[in-house]
C-alpha cells in the first residue's frame, strides 16, 4: 500500500479532517525472544530529536545528547540493582539533574551491592512487593467519577491517588479515600489534576492513522502478522482501513475496559515495517526491541493527529479512572502531550518500543498528561512478536 512517505503524507493530512466527534482524546515471551529486550535502549541524536527535547524538555542540544547517554546507562544499572536489592526492593527512578538512578531499599545489607550497581541509595519502609499489592486491593474498589487516578509512588514510598481539583471534600471522594487507606494498610497520598482524563482517541507504520467505523486512531508498533493498538479503538472482529481507505485487515483481539490494548491483522496488500513516524520533526524511527526504560527518563510520543512529541516518564502500574468511569488498569503515566486521534499510538525511547497510547487530559497547546499501556504487556497477552530491525 505504502509507496513513499512523502505521498503518504499528502493523503494522511487530508483523511485527518474526517474524524468523528467520537474521536476525542483517551485511553513477554514475545519480548524476550526476538524483541531485543536484553539489548540496551540507543538513542540517536538526530537534529529533529535534538529539537524536540528542546522544545519539550527545554534542554539545549549538549543538555539533550548527555541526557540520552545517561538514560542508556540508567538502564543497565537498573537491571543489575534491581538483581542485587532482591526482597528489599522497593523501586527506581532516574534523576535527569544528577544523571544518576536512585534505587530505594528496605534493608541495608543489600545497599553495598546496588551502589556497586551504578546505583544512588534511599533506605526506604515499604517494599515495592508489599506496595503493588496493596495498590491491588485498592482496584477491587468501585472509585467515584472525581477521583482521576491512582499509582505506587516508588520515590515518595507510598500509594498516590489523584482527585480532581475542587472536589477533595465530596462524601463519595472521601469515602473511596478511608476504605483505600484501610484497604491498603500503607500510606496514601492525595495529589490533586486540573481536570479528570477525558474521553477516548478514538505499510503499518507507528504513529499513522487508521479508521475502523467512523473513528480514526493511530498505529502503535507492526508485529509479525498485523500492529498493536489501543482496545478502545475497536473490538474484536471490526475492520479496519488504512490511511488511504483501503482495508488493513481486522480486530484480532481488543481488551477495553480494565485493559487498553488490542491487536490487528494485515492483509490486503498491506505488510508491516518496524519504523515509527517521526513526522518530519525527526527521522523515522526504527524499532529494535521493547526495553523497557525507568520512571523519570525522557520519553517520546508519535501519533496521527499531534505527530511528534517529547516529555518525562512520571510513573507506571497507574490505574485511570477515566471520566466516563472507565477504568484501565497498568498505565504508565507520562508529560507527553496528546490530543483526539493519537490513542493507540506509538510510545518509543530512542529505538525501543515502550507502549501504546491510552489517554490523558490536556493538549499540545496548553500542556497535559497522558497514559500508555506498556508493549510488553500487549505482546505477552496475544503471543505476539515486535516486528524489530
Amino acid at each position: 500500500m505504502r509507496r513513499k512517505t512523502t505521498t503518504r503524507l499528502g493523503l494522511s493530512a487530508f483523511l485527518l479532517t474526517a474524524t468523528c466527534a467520537a474521536t476525542g482524546l483517551a485511553p513477554s515471551a514475545a519480548a524476550d525472544a526476538g524483541t531485543g529486550s536484553g539489548a540496551t535502549p540507543k538513542a540517536v541524536a538526530s537534529p529533529g530529536l535534538l529539537d524536540a527535547m528542546r522544545r519539550d524538555l527545554g534542554l539545549t542540544p549538549a543538555e539533550a545528547r548527555e541526557r540520552l547517554a545517561d538514560e542508556r546507562q540508567a538502564v543497565k544499572t537498573e537491571r543489575a540493582a534491581r538483581k542485587a536489592a532482591g526482597a528489599a526492593y522497593g523501586g527506581s527512578w532516574f534523576d535527569a539533574k544528577s544523571g544518576r538512578l536512585t534505587v530505594a531499599l528496605t534493608e541495608r545489607r543489600a545497599a553495598a551491592e546496588v551502589r556497586e550497581a551504578g546505583a544512588d541509595v534511599r533506605m526506604v519502609e515499604h517494599s515495592a512487593a508489599r506496595l503493588d499489592a496493596a495498590k491491588k486491593r485498592i482496584d477491587k474498589l468501585k472509585a467515584p467519577d472525581s477521583v482521576a487516578s491512582w499509582r505506587v509512588d516508588a520515590k515518595a514510598n507510598r500509594l498516590v491517588v489523584d482527585v480532581v481539583e475542587g472536589h477533595r471534600a465530596d462524601n463519595d471522594v472521601t469515602t473511596f479515600l478511608r476504605k483505600a487507606r484501610a484497604t491498603a494498610a500503607t500510606p496514601v497520598q492525595v495529589g490533586t489534576v486540573p481536570q479528570g482524563p477525558t474521553t477516548f482517541a478514538a505499510g503499518t507504520v507507528g504513529g499513522d492513522p487508521y479508521y475502523t467505523g467512523n473513528v480514526r486512531c493511530s498505529i502503535g508498533f507492526s508485529v509479525h502478522g498485523g500492529f498493536v493498538t489501543a482496545g478502545h479503538c475497536g473490538k474484536a472482529g471490526a475492520g479496519v482501513r488504512g490511511w488511504d481507505n483501503s482495508t488493513i485487515g481486522t480486530f484480532q483481539g481488543s481488551s477495553f475496559p480494565d485493559n487498553d490494548y488490542a491487536w490487528v491483522s494485515v492483509g490486503n496488500g498491506w505488510w508491516t515495517v518496524p519504523v515509527v513516524l517521526g513526522w518530519g520533526a525527526i527521522p523515522d524511527r526504527l524499532v529494535k526491541g521493547s526495553t523497557e526504560m525507568p520512571v523519570g527518563t525522557s520519553i517520546c510520543r508519535s501519533g496521527s493527529t499531534t505527530k511528534w512529541h517529547c516529555g518525562n516518564l512520571l510513573a507506571k502500574n497507574e490505574t485511570v479512572n477515566y471520566s466516563d468511569g472507565t477504568i484501565v488498569h497498568q498505565l504508565t503515566k507520562t508529560s507527553v502531550c496528546a490530543e483526539g486521534g493519537d490513542s493507540g499510538g506509538s510510545f518509543i525511547s530512542g529505538d525501543q518500543a515502550q507502549g501504546v497510547t491510552s489517554g490523558g487530559w490536556g493538549n499540545c497547546s496548553s500542556g497535559g498528561e497522558t497514559w500508555f499501556q506498556p508493549v510488553n504487556e500487549i505482546l505477552q497477552r496475544y503471543g505476539l512478536t515486535l516486528h524489530t530491525a
